[in-house]
């Protein structure tokens, strides 16, 4: 195998004022997560960026990153790290960062393969007293309850003696340039005291926001999880409040405008609720509690209203376009951007699609376009087929759907110049143009 660190630049640190000295990192899944965490600690030590997806490693081998969270400047300055596909490479570490995702199935229940693939695959390859470190959100108890037994098997060693493990939640916001890793607060844990402090050190020698040691690794677990609960649960009440107010006929972003006057309320909006934490983590949260016998209500009714979203968007065009006499049947109808949030490439999870897919069960022809999104990925993950470059004047209706630094810039007269001259209807999801520019938002 050829060696992945020929220069002596980078060695493994050995100043036992280095968190873990001797050891070097492997960061495991180079997603939204991994690699920007890879590149943090690769500007500092030796660290091996795996993933199982051979294409990508040719991208950030040539220093080209698709989902935006690197550059190629940050990757040049992380000079300790290596990409590999090949899972060999993994037999020179003894710290590992697990950061692979952790979705929902079919039916909203958790699909923990990538996370017990990881673990099957770290644990036949580290060595004696290693750390493996979990990032993915999830349940609690998952980390010690079921990637610990996948270690133990995979290694023939025993938590505490043989390796150690410690959990530490992701607080990526994909597409935010103003909150970079190093900014936000990490929250750490491990499976004892004294490899909790010195993971707690580990992360605390890339985050200068500093570090929260949590009292247990469930517990960290739990805030992880809570922490888009509370968000997804509070984005549901103004959802239900934007169908109130639509029905009663007042304007929700008026209504939310004045009651933000007050100093204490807090500034939630309606919207599509997507994304890989948001739209999955509370679904986590619900099994768990159903396994203990608790129904958890208020998350599971705020999960169902913001999945209904999209059809009630849908259901607010057509009525729009009906008032305006334009036949449904067959209209041609643009749906600007298909990312979960604006000026961000990740369609992991993005409601949109239940948008388009409600149009056409009422007979209208969609198309999507988004500024952001790669066509390959919206065509593997939703069947959608992009259209780069949507015909002015051509559309019955448009829903901008993802307000895009890209379509802001166009102005509410460019949003409406890609309608028909004669008449047409223009949604504007999150009220990215003044209420007079639109026909409608939520």
């Amino acid at each position: 195998m050829t060696h992945l660190f020929p220069s002596p630049a980078f060695s493994p640190a050995t100043d036992s004022s280095v968190p873990f000295p001797g050891c070097r990192i492997a960061v495991v899944g180079l997603g939204y997560v991994g690699l920007p965490l890879a590149v943090a600690f690769g500007r500092k030590r030796e660290v091996v960026g795996y993933d199982t997806d051979a294409s990508r490693i040719v991208e950030l081998r040539h220093g080209v990153d698709h989902t935006g969270e690197a550059t190629a400047e940050a990757l040049a300055e992380a000079k300790g790290l290596r990409f590999t596909d090949d899972p060999e490479a993994l037999r020179d570490c003894s710290v590992f960062l697990v950061c692979v995702p952790t979705p929902v199935d079919e039916f909203k229940i958790p699909d923990l393969r990538s996370l017990s693939s990881a673990s099957r695959t770290i644990g036949s390859l580290m060595p004696e007293g290693s750390v493996v470190v979990y990032e993915a959100t999830v349940y609690p108890g998952v980390t010690e309850d079921v990637c610990v037994p996948e270690l133990e098997a995979a290694s023939g060693r025993h938590l505490n003696t043989g390796f150690f493990v410690g959990y530490s939640p992701e607080r990526i916001n994909p597409g935010d340039r103003t909150r970079p890793l190093e900014s936000i607060r990490k929250i750490t844990s491990g499976s004892t005291p004294e490899v909790a402090a010195e993971i707690d050190r580990l992360y605390a020698s890339v985050i200068t926001a500093g570090t929260y040691a949590a009292p247990s690794i469930r517990v960290a677990e739990a805030a992880k999880i809570v922490e888009n609960v509370q968000r997804d649960v509070n984005i549901a009440l103004m959802n239900e409040l934007a169908v109130i107010f639509e029905r009663l006929g007042i304007d929700t972003g008026e209504v939310l405008d004045a009651a933000s006057t007050k100093w204490n309320f807090l500034p939630f909006r309606p919207g599509l609720v997507g994304g890989h934490c948001i739209g999955v983590d509370p679904y986590y949260l619900v099994y768990k509690a159903q396994q203990v016998g608790v129904l958890p209500e208020v998350i599971a009714s705020g999960r169902r209203i913001n999945e209904a979203m999209g059809a009630r968007i849908a259901a607010r065009v057509v009525k729009l376009m009906i008032r305006r006499g334009i036949p449904v049947a067959r209209s041609r109808v643009l749906v600007l951007g298909l990312t979960f949030k604006e000026d961000c490439p990740d369609i992991r999870n993005t409601r949109v699609p239940d948008i388009v897919r409600e149009l056409g069960s009422y007979g209208c022809v969609c198309e999507v376009s988004d500024a952001r999104a790669r066509a390959e990925d919206a065509k593997r993950a939703y069947s959608i087929n992009l259209v780069p470059e949507p015909a002015t004047g051509a559309y019955d209706a448009v829903i901008l759907a993802v307000p895009h630094t890209a379509y802001r810039k166009l102005g509410a007269e460019g949003i409406h110049a890609y309608g028909r001259p004669e008449r047409h209807v223009l949604f504007d999801v999150k009220g990215a143009f003044r209420k007079e520019d639109s026909d409608g938002r939520l």
